[in-house]
């Protein structure tokens, strides 16, 4: 469950990434790139690529023992130009066991594709996230995401662009609904009614909900209301609507903290 407590590391083994889904009309890494004339369509393995098994000069890993390792937040780690490079990923993953890697896709219909031999049911130290921004893409994605063969799994509705209605699909295969705005000047209005009806399904399926960020335009009782970037995760956690089921997460039974 995603929540504040462990130690964290950023590790992006490639760039880039090609937009394909309502959700990435206004990809921020898209954003950021365009400021310096990259072109984020390009994907490329980077010079951190192998970060997880880098060691300093005292022998001991650059990513220390217990971290949550957010992996890939700058392209997708099921993007189809990584696949000459996933099968490393994957066993730097298998072999930093201290370590839990959490990755965000839109591309679950590619998973079973690009696991490697040994995944079984899951590696046990691997959260997989599925992003489901809309109706359509919950009616797509959800019933893929939930057949897979995932240790750890959490919904992220982020940018949340339409009413959700999770079907009486949500319970105990799923550890947390994740609900955001979108960012940007360009971002499209998140309504505040559409975020508490995603909260009142995940408590009444006992899953955790966690309000992430208001995004930068949020319809809230019949008014939009222009929020800051600076401020977007505090008035979040200011409507004090986060849920937590009455069930502890892997993670916390096996690093002793929460993840954010």
């Amino acid at each position: 469950m995603l929540r504040i407590g462990v130690k964290t590391s950023m590790w992006n083994p490639w760039h880039g990434c090609h937009k394909f889904s309502t959700g990435c009309q206004h990809c921020y890494v898209y954003r950021t790139d365009g400021k310096y004339g990259k072109d984020s369509s390009v994907v490329a393995k980077t010079e951190k690529f192998n970060l997880p098994v880098q060691q300093k000069k005292n022998k001991t890993y650059k990513i220390p023992s217990g971290n949550l390792v957010y992996t890939c937040f700058t392209s997708d780690f099921l993007v189809e130009d990584a696949d000459e490079w996933r099968p490393e990923a994957w066993e730097m993953m298998r072999l930093r066991q201290d370590l839990h890697f959490l990755f965000i896709t839109k591309r679950i219909d590619r998973l079973k594709d690009c696991l490697p031999s040994d995944w079984g049911e899951g590696y046990d130290n691997v959260t997989i996230c599925c992003t489901m921004e809309n109706q359509d893409r919950i009616d797509y994605r959800l019933p893929i995401y939930k057949a897979a063969p995932i240790k750890h799994k959490i919904i992220i509705c982020e940018p949340l662009l339409s009413r959700i209605d999770f079907r009486g699909e949500l319970g105990e295969w799923v550890e947390q609904v994740v609900a955001g705005g979108e960012s940007g000047r360009e971002a499209r209005v998140c309504d505040y009614d559409w975020v508490l009806e995603i909260r009142r399904q995940c408590i009444e399926a006992n899953v955790g909900f966690w309000f992430k960020q208001t995004g930068s335009y949020l319809l809230k009782e019949g008014k939009e209301f222009k929020v800051a970037r600076q401020f977007q995760h505090s008035q979040a956690r200011k409507a004090e609507i986060n849920y937590e089921p009455d069930r502890t997460s892997f993670i916390e039974e096996n690093t002793g903290s929460a993840i954010l």
